[in-house]
């Protein structure tokens, strides 16, 4: 369907798909009915507005690190601290890093790209967990294994949501020890054009230097959050 720009008739795609009309029609009708396909004329179909925004979606999320990049190394720059992309997994079960520019300090947070961390205890998890919609952040929840990794670990229901409602009046997460002792971090959620949170930028570095100047290091990453947010096409209704 993509590939056509009038739209194709049931019989087209019968002979493209080597599909029977009979099991392609109730198919059509249900992805019609869904709005992933339009009736536009007799017999004929086109991508109806679902898919296309299920395109664009996806486009947004490959296109996120290229955007997102300048940014990301000016904060690094301001804040002589590796700074950080995350993405919810495929899973739904932990943060992913898609990209990092490091810092140039001799001590510093280390940690690869396509790293996996946990949801629930670092602060780009929360970021995203927090803002996430109230149904799929619940069923997300419901599944969490809300392992213990140091004593500051938040390990229970209770604190975990208590955090997450401070993030969303803060708008920022932050973690300080509570992966790996002496290593902390502080996030802020990144939103597309429709509002949905798609990723966390996040400043990380030793508790040490990160406690001294968690006001300031706030601060940066959450500008650096909204510029990304702006470059993806969104706009906050609250300003």
């Amino acid at each position: 369907m993509a590939g056509s720009r009038d739209g194709l008739a049931l019989k087209d795609l019968s002979l493209r798909l080597a599909t029977p009309k009979s099991s392609l029609l109730p198919l059509l009708r249900t992805l019609t009915a869904r709005g992933y396909l339009e009736h536009v004329r007799a017999g004929e179909y086109q991508l109806g507005p679902k898919a296309l925004d299920l395109g664009r979606g996806s486009a947004a999320h490959r296109e996120l690190p290229e955007i997102a990049r300048p940014a990301l190394v000016a904060l690094m720059r301001r804040t002589g601290e590796t700074v950080f992309l995350a993405m919810l997994s495929s899973d739904g079960a932990a943060v992913v890093y898609v990209d990092k520019v490091e810092s140039e300090q001799l001590i510093r947070y280390s940690s690869g790209v396509g790293d996996r961390r946990p949801l629930h205890a670092t602060s780009s998890g929360r970021a995203i967990l927090a803002f996430l919609d109230p149904p799929r952040r619940e069923e997300v929840l419901r599944s969490l294994r809300l392992e213990r990794y140091t004593e500051r670990t938040v390990s229970t229901l209770t604190d975990l949501q208590a955090a997450l409602e401070h993030i969303r009046r803060t708008g920022v997460s932050v973690n300080l020890g509570e992966v790996v002792a002496g290593a902390s971090g502080i996030s802020a959620p990144i939103f597309d054009r429709h509002g949905d949170v798609i990723a966390a930028c996040t400043v990380g570095g030793p508790t040490e230097r990160v406690r001294r100047r968690v006001r300031q290091l706030t601060n940066e990453v959450k500008a650096t959050a909204r510029a990304i947010s702006v470059a993806l096409g969104h706009r906050d209704r609250r300003r």
